[in-house]
């Protein structure tokens, strides 16, 4: 995932709506969202080169993605494991909170940078790992966003896409409002770009919500339902080369 936007309303009728853009090269294989063959209790959308995912759900009521962190200086260890093994782990594990108190000690510094957010229902987690520190927190309840740096850094697509989660809530248009805001292609002003030292041009590319790349780009906008029974609805669209749309899958737990 390289961008998150998320209502997060403990005790509510809807503790959780998020939607989220997955950008990655075209030619690295994903199946698309689905139950995992060899894990049926997992449902998400899976990368097919590494084993893991960027989002996905457990059917007891679990919920996690990651993101990465753009930062150029970060050295990463040799042999670093897939960051997508991390959504995985969140899911299975069996003490949650003792799995994410490992992982924010020593254990995170083994994977280059990553945010990992984390749910059960009622608890919402946020890990990130950068260059300087590793920090582990409760999400606080409201509207969030996530992209490439930490929560809510206000980079322009994050601030949209948050802006368009929002309104989609607002005008009861959830969640194809927010959806649409993510579809955006334009990029952002350079006055407003981040400086993550990847230099200005692919400052520029990486800068709209949406991706449209011939090599590189938006693969997937996904949208997660959770509601306070338990219920919760997953859904997909896909895309190729130049944002061309290829599927669309929905899943309900």
């Amino acid at each position: 995932m390289c961008l998150i936007a998320f209502d997060h309303r403990p005790g509510s009728a809807c503790p959780l709506r998020l939607v989220a853009n997955r950008d990655e090269f075209h030619a690295r294989p994903a199946a698309p969202l689905g139950a995992w063959n060899d894990a049926p209790e997992i449902v998400g959308g899976r990368d097919l080169e590494a084993g893991g995912t960027w989002l996905a759900v457990h059917r007891r009521g679990r919920f996690a993605a990651v993101t990465n962190v753009r930062e150029p200086r970060l050295q990463v260890p040799p042999g670093a494991p897939s960051r997508g093994a991390l959504v995985r782990e969140a899911l299975e594990c069996d003490d949650l909170p003792a799995w994410l108190d490992r992982l924010a000690g020593e254990a995170a510094r083994h994977y280059a940078g990553f945010n990992l957010l984390v749910g059960d229902g009622e608890t919402l987690w946020h890990l990130h790992r950068g260059l300087d520190d590793i920090r582990l927190r409760h999400v606080p309840p409201g509207l969030h966003g996530l992209s490439n740096a930490s929560l809510d850094t206000p980079w322009p697509k994050l601030i949209a896409a948050r802006q368009g989660l929002a309104a989609s809530l607002q005008h009861g248009r959830w969640p194809e409002e927010a959806l649409a805001v993510l579809g955006d292609t334009r990029p952002a002003d350079d006055d407003r770009l981040p400086e993550t030292g990847v230099g200005l041009e692919l400052e520029r590319q990486l800068s709209p919500p949406f991706i449209a790349g011939e090599d590189y780009g938006t693969r997937a906008s996904t949208w997660l339902t959770w509601q306070a029974d338990g219920r919760i609805e997953i859904g997909e669209r896909r895309f190729g080369p130049q944002g061309v749309r290829l599927g669309e899958s929905v899943v309900e737990l």
